[in-house]
C-alpha cells in the first residue's frame, strides 16, 4: 500500500491509523461515547449485511445445522460452512468496507483512551493463535 508515494509496511500503517484517531476523535472522546458508538457501527456491520441479503440480493444466507462429523481438524475446515451464497456486488462490499472501517476507527479510539497498543493486541493474539494451534479454536 502506499500513502504519499512511500511504501508502508502493515505495523506502521496500523500505528498511523491509531495516531490519526488520537488526532480526530474529538466529539467523542468520552470512553462511553466510544462504547456507544462501536455498538452502533457493529449493528450497522450487521445491517449492511443483511440489506445485502435482503434488498440487493447479491448474497444469500442458506443457514443449517453444522455437523461436526470430521475424523481430523483438517477435514473439519472442509465440513462447516458459512451459510453464505454468492459474493457481495461492488456496492454492498463498498457499504460494508465503510461500515468496518468506522468501527475500527472507534476501536482505535478505545485503544487510546486505555493507552494500548493496537499493533500489539494483534500481534499477541496472533502469537496465541500460532502457538495454541488448533486448541485455540473459537
Amino acid at each position: 500500500m502506499d500513502k504519499n508515494n512511500q511504501s508502508y509496511n502493515k505495523e506502521e500503517i496500523c500505528k498511523d491509523f491509531q495516531n490519526h484517531v488520537s488526532k480526530f476523535l474529538v466529539r467523542h472522546k468520552s470512553i462511553l461515547d466510544i462504547m456507544s458508538k462501536m455498538e452502533e457501527y457493529n449493528a450497522r456491520i450487521n445491517r449492511a449485511v443483511v440489506k445485502s441479503v435482503t434488498s440487493c440480493g447479491c448474497i444469500s444466507i442458506n443457514g443449517k445445522k453444522q455437523y461436526f462429523d470430521a475424523s481430523s481438524y483438517e477435514d473439519l475446515a472442509n465440513v462447516v460452512n458459512s451459510h453464505l451464497e454468492g459474493k457481495l456486488c461492488e456496492v454492498c462490499k463498498e457499504n460494508l468496507e465503510l461500515e468496518i472501517g468506522n468501527y475500527l476507527f472507534y476501536l482505535g479510539g478505545i485503544c487510546n483512551t486505555l493507552d494500548l497498543d493496537l499493533v500489539d493486541i494483534m500481534c499477541k493474539e496472533f502469537e496465541r493463535n500460532e502457538t495454541l494451534g488448533v486448541y485455540s479454536l473459537k
